[in-house]
């Protein structure tokens, strides 16, 4: 299911098949939350603009429609029309972010809808129900998401109970999957590396969970209150500790230049809200920097988001037209801005691909990594 292709020091380009085709890595996985791209994208966009991977969420699919209309539909694939590889989020970092309103015990988690407020359980089990009838390619282990900092006897106690959700959830994936109606078969199970910002809990937890001997791991739980550097440091650390044969998935994180830094470090697979979401308030990822098109200069500018970019703006639109757009409240603004960031990222993953098997990514690493942060 993963074959690892090159290597340029730590870096990895690699190749993962899916029951709905194959992604070359590392690849960043476009963000369609609620089986949609926010700003308007449909799945003919995405295929325009070199997405590899869609990634929805359990929590928001299970809250609105429920699973069981998807599955009427024949899974997530029937439904939004994409028929290439799909990745859903367990559900546990949106119950992290419900903090106030959630209970956290050995079975799972109750916790308020945040759109209605009625109650609901999610443990492991259900998670990886709600994830099989959306009929993802890659189903995520149901964890907690410890915030940073934390206190240590509580990360170890929460990064334990996440190893027994992990067992769970292996073992009911295994049971739905032999069933005769299940919508993908083939659906197979990552695991969630948790532990804080604790360096030993990080490695021990690693250490554990690789033994399940899953299909992909990921390292969860960062960007959620640790300094930049800590956060490298997690990955460098754990990234001995993964199974050199399975993919390595950074969950949520980020920017540009976080990317390339957690190639460096031996990360395979990314998602982050980050470039539709800075999208939708006019803030362009360029091969520059970052532009923000709100900006007056950009008023009588009759040249490309980014003279370097082939996407289908800035094949076509100026600066000037889409600064308008945004100024007016157009939702064409919205479309044209979020489709050019997740082209930028797509192709931001292409060209660190190309590096890795040219033996120049330590090149690519120099150049770009500090450019790309640089706000215009």
């Amino acid at each position: 299911m993963f074959e690892l292709l090159s290597t340029d020091g730590r870096a990895r380009r690699g190749r993962y098949t899916s029951p709905h085709g194959a992604a070359e890595t590392p690849v960043f996985m476009n963000v369609g939350t609620q089986a949609a791209i926010k700003g308007g994208l449909s799945d003919e966009d995405l295929r325009r603009i070199g997405c590899q991977i869609e990634l929805s969420n359990t929590y928001h699919l299970h809250v609105r429609p429920r699973e069981d209309v998807v599955r009427a539909f024949g899974g997530l694939h029937g439904f939004m029309k994409w028929d290439g590889p799909i990745l859903t989020d367990s559900g546990g970092f949106q119950i992290f972010s419900l903090a106030g309103l959630r209970k956290i015990t050995e079975e799972g988690v109750t916790f308020a809808s945040h759109v209605d407020g009625r109650r609901i359980f999610m443990g492991p089990e259900e998670s990886m129900q709600i994830q099989s009838a959306l009929g993802s390619d890659i189903a995520m282990a149901f964890d907690e998401c410890v915030k940073i900092p934390s206190p240590r006897k509580y990360v170890e106690d929460s990064s334990a109970r996440t190893t027994r959700w992990l067992i769970r959830c292996k073992a009911e994936l295994e049971r739905l999957n032999a069933l005769p109606d299940t919508v993908n078969p083939g659906q197979v199970l990552f695991g969630i590396n948790q532990g804080a910002n604790f360096p030993d809990i990080r490695v021990e937890h690693m250490k554990r969970i690789a033994e399940l001997d899953l299909p992909g791991y990921a390292i969860g739980g960062l960007a959620v209150g640790e300094t930049t550097q800590e956060m490298y440091d997690i990955i460098e650390t754990v990234e001995q500790y993964a199974p050199k044969d399975r993919p390595r998935y950074l969950m949520g994180v980020g920017t540009p230049s976080n990317i390339i830094e957690a190639v460096a470090r031996g990360v395979d697979f990314f998602d982050c809200v980050m470039p539709a979401r800075n999208g939708r308030h006019g803030h362009l990822f360029t091969w520059e920097g970052i532009h923000n098109i709100n900006n007056e200069k950009y008023k009588l500018d009759g040249g490309p988001i980014d003279p370097s970019c082939d996407c289908p703006v800035c094949a076509r639109y100026s600066r000037g037209y889409v600064r308008h757009l945004m100024r007016c409240g157009e939702i064409l603004a919205l479309r044209f801005c979020v489709m050019h960031n997740l082209y930028f990222y797509n192709e931001l993953m292409r060209r660190i691909r190309e590096s890795i098997e040219e033996g120049r990514f330590e090149a690519f690493r120099r150049e770009f990594t500090e450019k790309l942060a640089v706000r215009i």
